[in-house]
């Protein structure tokens, strides 16, 4: 199975950090954030990764290379000057994915989830990722009854971690549009499975939740 790292955004909560640094390439510890999650990736058996780059992108593409580095293939699906979104962005990445389930996972969150394909994967279009909604976002995407995904309420946020199959993105067209709308339609149609896990998940969208976690790296001296 292939998965995709989504590193194309700008980055803005991260500004003044990311106006010449794209926001993959920011540090913790000894490794980048993307750094972070090739390993990860690696660990849990993915061994083709697909990144989608828009803004500084080349520097992304510098410093991974092909992966060769990490024990990993790396493939490229460059945006060009501006992100498509996460929806627009696989999208454009699906003839490097194949025809079946792949995993992605943002770049800027850090989590130890085992990121294993669930059991039951092939008889839906999606599988998600949700944990308890964090302290900077009470208001929560999704709810979770007996392993589908609901729209109902909003008791748990998307990790941004989630496998889907190409099917889900049969009706979308090229450009810049969202991910949630096609996930949303497919809840409806029971088509989304998911779980709530209760692990660590941090959110790195700020320049704050960046050096909390720098400062907890350095103090286990990572």
């Amino acid at each position: 199975m292939k998965a995709m790292i989504l590193a194309a955004g700008r980055g803005e909560r991260m500004r003044p950090l990311t106006d010449k640094t794209p926001k993959p390439l920011l540090k913790a510890g000894d490794s980048s954030l993307i750094e972070h999650q090739i390993n990860r990736l690696r660990k849990a058996g993915y061994h083709d990764i697909v990144i989608n780059i828009a803004w500084l992108g080349e520097q992304i593409r510098q410093k991974l290379g092909d992966g060769r580095e990490y024990s990993v293939n790396i493939e490229y699906s460059d945006e060009g000057e501006y992100a498509l979104e996460t929806g627009g962005g696989i999208f454009k990445a699906l003839p490097l994915l194949g025809s079946n389930h792949f995993l992605v996972v943002n770049s800027d969150i850090f989590c130890d989830h085992p990121l294993a394909p669930p059991s039951l994967l092939n008889d839906y279009l999606a599988h998600l990722i949700l944990v308890s909604n964090p302290e900077h976002k009470t208001q929560g995407d999704f709810s979770l009854d007996r392993g589908l995904v609901r729209n109902s309420t909003t008791e748990l946020t998307f990790s941004g971690i989630g496998w889907y199959h190409p099917v889900l993105f049969s009706d979308s067209k090229p450009g810049k549009f969202p991910l949630a709308p096609l996930l949303r339609q497919a809840v409806e149609q029971n088509q989304v499975s998911g779980e709530h896990y209760k692990g660590e998940w941090q959110d790195i969208g700020t320049a704050k939740r960046l050096r909390q976690l720098q400062q907890r790296f350095e103090s286990k001296g990572i």
